[in-house]
């Protein structure tokens, strides 16, 4: 059982930031139909994204669905096998046309940093920029080391850096040529759980004082709903669903989504009119996100999350259902309850709140937000 995840005020913390769109408008990167063959395996399948001007949005999907494939052959460190792929309007990769790497404007910011490890700081910041001359380098590279906060570190070999100012040498060498758009490949999988917090946050910051356009790729669902303007849900090489973390969050369009970002927990509801009838109770169809008319007389299934439900410990006798399993995380509990229908549900508590395996509850929606629902399968 993993923790949950909440992100229904994911990016209050970035209120001061700012504007995350320059112009909403302005598309800088444009992929339509891209596909991308191996064989007989197809990694990308018929894509289709649009990223906007001064956009940090974010490729989010588990492991093999193409996600990585997508943002090389943005790159251009992959060819397509389909389709074509425009930056700034200028296309880069269709069926005539493949611009290598060096010849679209783009800066790459890999997992492993790619630091080289014989330059100092600043001989790495200036790395990208042999076209301009030494006085105009000096100068972009002491205004890059002002904007990731490494002044003092200009002097310095990579080797005596922590793995944060190593990103952030990274983060600049790429912003040095002024790139259209910037792709990170999976930024903070080599930081501990601690600083990978702390950097996507000032990784963020950095790029909105920037004014870059940039494409991130993870599977991390945390650090993509919690640094992103959108997010991309990625699934067997197409995209699921893409929009503002909060909106994919608490209105996923697909099983898929709903499952793999955070908790989700699918409770049997059947229509009865203007209420749903459930195994913890009779609700308002009002509650769900959506007109459910049409399902009156049949069972659907309504997604609920732990901070969505709460436990009550009552009598058998009136019981919804049982504990059947409590995972500790520090500040809370998330209990796993068996309902008397066979649902399964998992219910959020202050570790204050205490329940054994065994225990009978009654279960409380405490869902302050229209409910996803689902035909049932």
């Amino acid at each position: 059982m993993e923790p949950d995840i909440d992100t229904r005020n994911t990016t209050a913390a970035f209120d001061s930031v700012e504007s995350a769109v320059d112009d909403p408008s302005a598309t800088v990167v444009e992929l339509d139909g891209i596909t991308r063959e191996y064989g007989a395996e197809t990694a990308v399948d018929d894509l289709s994204l649009s990223v906007n001007d001064g956009e940090l949005l974010t490729l989010l999907g588990p492991s093999g669905c193409g996600k990585t494939t997508t943002l090389r052959m943005i790159a251009g460190l992959e060819r397509p096998s389909g389709g074509s792929i425009q930056i700034e309007e200028r296309a880069v990769a269709d069926g005539s046309t493949f611009r290598k790497p060096e010849e679209r404007n783009v800066g790459i910011v890999f997992q492993d940093y790619a630091l080289f490890p014989h330059l100092n700081v600043a001989e790495n910041i200036a790395f990208g920029l042999r076209d301009a001359d030494s006085r105009e380098a000096d100068e972009r590279v002491t205004e890059l080391l002002e904007l990731v906060d490494l002044t003092d570190h200009r002097e310095k070999m990579p080797s005596k850096l922590s793995g944060g100012q190593q990103q952030r040498v990274a983060l600049a060498r790429s912003l040095a040529p002024e790139p259209d758009v910037l792709l990170l490949d999976e930024p903070f999988s080599n930081l501990d759980v601690r600083l990978r917090v702390e950097m996507r946050e000032e990784v963020r910051k950095i790029l909105k004082r920037a004014g870059v356009t940039a494409i991130s790729v993870t599977h991390d669902q945390e650090e993509a709903l919690s640094i992103s303007d959108r997010v991309a849900i990625m699934n067997d090489g197409t995209i699921e669903q893409v929009g503002d973390p909060a909106e994919v969050f608490e209105n996923p369009e697909s099983r898929f989504v709903a499952s793999f970002l955070g908790q989700a927990s699918f409770l049997s509801a059947r229509v009865a009119g203007d209420d749903i009838e459930t195994g913890m109770g009779t609700f308002r169809t009002a509650r769900l996100n959506g007109p459910v008319e049409a399902y009156n007389g049949a069972t659907v299934d309504v997604l609920v999350r732990p901070d969505d439900l709460r436990a009550i410990p009552t009598a058998e006798s009136t019981a919804d259902g049982y504990v059947t399993q409590r995972q500790y995380n520090g500040p809370s509990f998330v209990y796993r309850v068996t309902l008397h229908s066979g649902d399964v549900v998992h219910c959020l508590h202050n570790h204050s709140e205490s329940f054994e395996p065994g225990e009978p509850v009654e279960i409380d929606l405490t869902a302050d937000h229209p409910l996803a629902w689902y035909p049932t399968e």
